[in-house]
């Protein structure tokens, strides 16, 4: 078994991480092997820092984000750290790379009329996959749910008699979600739909074949109904959980309840939402005040 393979076999049974953060990894650590290989011939992953920074410069030529690169980073650097912890390696490589410097700019989001018009009046069809993708879109905006935790809904995490939806987060934590009527009574129009076509699945989202939906399928999906009511440059399931928070501060929520509702570990995660909202009062401000 290779080095790597140990280290992501340790993230799955020890870390408990979710498998598409263990596919993150393993695609980061892949790639990074495959330019270590350009570079030195060699079929292993390269400790020396100057090769590092060779494939970190190599990703920014390309155009990736320094977001991405980021990410990429810390894959790596957790990589080296399991080393260090099985006593193959003495220190941290990573340590002495800078990091790209990141924009830090507020969350693009989704206007609620656009929201509304999207919920309201886009034309999604009359078959199962029409259906399941209103159900989808639905639900992100609904729930402000993580695309991992979507994807990974069993028919058991549906509560329709409490109203609620238990989703499974990072780290395997769990949270409970209340749900609103509309959704519930999607959920049990989209069940209904999907048993007949199909007949039972265990997975609670899955595609015209029976199988579970994946990461770029949901993707395409959102972009082009976003597409179809907006005109922000990114339209992800991201950004329809930066709709989610932000339309919740606007509207009077706390931020704790918002925190709690989105899974984040600690509340800085969810203040970067109060700017949005800031950003509306000073437009509220400036228009209606007779002297702004």
């Amino acid at each position: 078994m290779q080095q790597t393979d140990v280290f992501l076999t340790y993230l799955i049974s020890e870390r408990r991480v979710s498998p598409y953060t263990v596919l993150s990894y393993k695609t980061d650590l892949e790639q990074y092997k495959t330019f270590c290989r350009a570079v030195t011939s060699l079929e292993e992953i390269s400790e020396d820092p100057l090769i590092i920074r060779s494939w970190i410069a190599s990703m920014l030529e390309k155009g990736l984000s320094a977001r991405s690169v980021n990410r990429k980073m810390t894959s790596l650097h957790s990589y080296f750290r399991f080393e260090m912890r099985e006593g193959r390696l003495s220190s941290d490589p990573m340590l002495m790379i800078k990091r790209p410097r990141t924009r830090s700019g507020v969350p693009d989001f989704v206007d609620e009329d656009r929201m509304r018009q999207l919920l309201s009046e886009v034309d999604f069809g009359e078959g199962f996959g029409g259906l399941r993708d209103r159900l989808v879109l639905e639900m992100l905006y609904q729930t402000g749910m993580r695309l991992s935790e979507l994807i990974s809904l069993r028919d058991s995490d549906i509560r329709f008699e409490e109203m609620e939806i238990r989703v499974t987060g990072k780290r395997n934590k769990q949270r409970i979600i209340p749900i609103s009527f509309i959704l519930k009574d999607l959920c049990t129009h989209y069940l209904a739909e999907r048993n007949r076509e199909l007949g039972q699945t265990d997975t609670f989202l899955v595609r015209d074949n029976g199988k579970s939906l994946y990461p770029k399928l949901v993707y395409r999906t959102v972009n082009y109904y976003l597409g179809q009511v907006t005109t922000i440059a990114r339209k992800s399931p991201h950004i329809i959980r930066h709709s989610f928070a932000t339309h919740m501060l606007n509207h009077g929520a706390d931020l704790n309840a918002i925190r709690e509702l989105l899974g984040h570990a600690n509340l800085a995660a969810t203040q970067i939402y109060t700017h949005n909202s800031f950003e509306k009062l000073k437009k509220v401000y400036k228009q209606a005040h007779p002297r702004a």
